[in-house]
Formats: C-alpha cells, sequence, structure tokens
C-alpha cells in the first residue's frame, strides 16, 4: 500500500476515534438489562457520569475496536487507553447485570459468589476484543507463520528455532499471568495506575532510545540477528520485559520492543518479534478470559455489538502495524514516549479538577 495513503488512514482512524468518543451514546433498546436510573454524583475515579450503563452497544464496538486496533501494537498501552475509554462511555460501573430472563449473573471471587458487574463485562471485554489485532497479526504475518508450520512438520529449521523462540518468550508471562491476574483486575485496572505507568514508561522509552541512537548509529533495517537466531537468554529476557507490561498502562508492544532493542534486535525486526509473541500471549490471555467470563458475557450482553467491535479492531490494527514498523525504522520511539506524558496529564488534569 502506498505509505501516504497508509499515513492518510491511520490519521483518519485516529480522529474518528476522537470524534466517536465525544459522541454521546445510550444503551441499546433491546438491552435485557432492567433500566438504570441516571446518577450525577461523580464516578469512584472522579470522572463525571451521566448514566449507569447496563449494555456494550454498537457505539460503544466502534470506538473500542479503534482504540483497541489502533493502540494494541503502538507502543502507548492498549489496555490503559481501554480503561481510559471504558471511564468516559461510562462502562467502568459497578451495575449489576442480568439474563435475558431477567435473572442476576453471578460470579465467583476467592470462594464468594458476587453479581457480575459492567465493570466486570467491560474489563473481560478489554482482554477479549484483542482478538481483532491477534487476527490482523495473522493476516500481515501470514509467510512467517507458515515458516514456524513448516518447522513444526520438520521441514523449515529456521521456522522452528523461531518457534522456539516464542514460545521462551511467551512462558515468563504465562506464568506471572495465572498468578498474578486477580491481583492485576483488582488493584491496577484504574485510572490512576494507568497514569503512573504512563509516565514511568514514556521516561524508559526515552532513556532507551537515547541508548540506541548513542551505540546503534547507522543501523540498517537488516542489521543485527534475525527472530530465529536469537539465543533463548535473548527470547527469555524479552518475555521477563513483556510481563511489567501486565501494569496497565506500560504497554506490552513498548517492554518487549525496548527488549528487542536490548538483546540487538533492529527497531523494525524488534517490531515483528513483539507483533508475533504478541500473537502468543493475546491468544493466551483473550481464550482465557472468553473461557472464564465468556458464559456471563454471553447471558448479559448483546453479542452483535462485541463482535463487532472485533472487527473493528482487526481492520484498525492492520493499518497500525504496518505503519509503525515504517515509523519506527525512521523515527525510533521518542514520540509515542511524549504522547504518553501528555496523555497522562491531560487524564489527570481531569481527574483532578
Amino acid at each position: 500500500m502506498n505509505r501516504l495513503l497508509l499515513d492518510r488512514l491511520l490519521v483518519a482512524l485516529l480522529i474518528a476515534t476522537g470524534a466517536a468518543v465525544a459522541r454521546a451514546d445510550t444503551p441499546s433498546a433491546a438491552s435485557p438489562n432492567p433500566p438504570v436510573e441516571s446518577v450525577t454524583d461523580a464516578s469512584s475515579d472522579g470522572l463525571p457520569v451521566d448514566e449507569a450503563k447496563s449494555q456494550i452497544t454498537y457505539m460503544d464496538g466502534l470506538i473500542l475496536g479503534l482504540v483497541e486496533g489502533i493502540t494494541e501494537y503502538l507502543p502507548i498501552s492498549s489496555t490503559g487507553h481501554l480503561i481510559l475509554t471504558n471511564e468516559l462511555l461510562g462502562l467502568n460501573e459497578e451495575t449489576p447485570l442480568y439474563n435475558k430472563e431477567g435473572e442476576p449473573i453471578s460470579i465467583e471471587e476467592d470462594g464468594v459468589e458476587r453479581p457480575f458487574t459492567m465493570a466486570d463485562a467491560a474489563n473481560a471485554y478489554a482482554i477479549i476484543i484483542q482478538g481483532g489485532a491477534i487476527i490482523a497479526v495473522v493476516i500481515i504475518y501470514w509467510n512467517r507463520l507458515m515458516t514456524i508450520l513448516m518447522g513444526m512438520l520438520g521441514k523449515n529449521p529456521n521456522g522452528l528455532r523461531l518457534l522456539r523462540n516464542l514460545i521462551a518468550g511467551f512462558i515468563p508471562a504465562a506464568v506471572l499471568g495465572l498468578l498474578l491476574d486477580d491481583f492485576i483486575e483488582s488493584q491496577l485496572f484504574g485510572i490512576g495506575p494507568v497514569i503512573i505507568a504512563l509516565v514511568a514508561g514514556a521516561l524508559l522509552m526515552l532513556a532507551v532510545e537515547g541508548w540506541r541512537k548513542k551505540h546503534k548509529q547507522g543501523q540498517k533495517p537488516d542489521d543485527g540477528p534475525d527472530l530465529h537466531e536469537l539465543t533463548l537468554k535473548q527470547c527469555v529476557t524479552i518475555g521477563l520485559l513483556q510481563c511489567v507490561a501486565m501494569w496497565p498502562g506500560t504497554s506490552r508492544s513498548m517492554m518487549t520492543i525496548v527488549g528487542g532493542y536490548v538483546v540487538g534486535l533492529s527497531p523494525a525486526r524488534a517490531a515483528e518479534f513483539s507483533f508475533l509473541l504478541g500473537l502468543v500471549t493475546l491468544s493466551a490471555a483473550a481464550g482465557y478470559k472468553t473461557l472464564s467470563l465468556g458464559p456471563q458475557m454471553l447471558a448479559a450482553l448483546e453479542p452483535g455489538p462485541v463482535l463487532f467491535g472485533i472487527v473493528v479492531a482487526t481492520l484498525s490494527a492492520a493499518l497500525a502495524v504496518k505503519w509503525l514498523v515504517a515509523y519506527l525504522t525512521k523515527h525510533g520511539l521518542a514520540l509515542f514516549a511524549w504522547y504518553r506524558i501528555v496523555l497522562a496529564i491531560a487524564v489527570a488534569a481531569v481527574m483532578f479538577s
């Protein structure tokens, strides 16, 4: 695709996202949940709430799909953006949800049953919608994935080594993710932790970018090892750094790209390894969340808007992936660091105003 056209399409998506967030949205008329009276006091995180919602609507799906697709592979934290967007859309409320028969839906937490709320559904959807970003990587990196498949069949040793490297990078997140999932959702899925992570991640990116420019001056896009040439130690290093991104607002993409820089990958290959590792990590996270909370979401939410958001995420993620590789090769990470700082300041200003 023409590079100028790609840039324009991505900018258009960013503008559409901002415009959509600014629009007021109302719950679907087909909602199976009882109506909830409007509330006028402030939410627990300090942002105003006009109405407690009990459904994800098509407009919500459009907005969340754009936000997820554009931010998943950019080093600016998709989860952090989705948490902020859920807050703006009024989806982070503790409104109990009901099935189509009007019966309350419950989940088990620490051995105790409690009501399944709109906030539970929104947080789960923030993980499940990553399926759209997964599909985008499968389409764009189909040739790499076929190489891995040939390696599994014993026909391509480089493909088998790449698979080994991706598994080595995934294992740390798999272990810590299962151990810390409940803690992360209960303690870190909030506006305050996201602001802290946005700023901390920005400072790390600026430091690493300064180091890379000093030590890798003149590096070409194909300089450094290819992905299958990484050692197990290098892949585990990237995987451990990826675990830091379990803190919402940090960015899995940012930590894995930084990890790629540390082990000697060029920006383009660091981004590619980040995408492929994300394919494994995001698939596991989305699958786990679908299995654990899928029945409750199916009972409470209309499937149309949920699936629509995933389709939007697929299309916007494909554009973002193509754009990011070209941008990193020429300009590096600094722009995204400054964006994170500006976003953190803006959100903090809203919170404390």
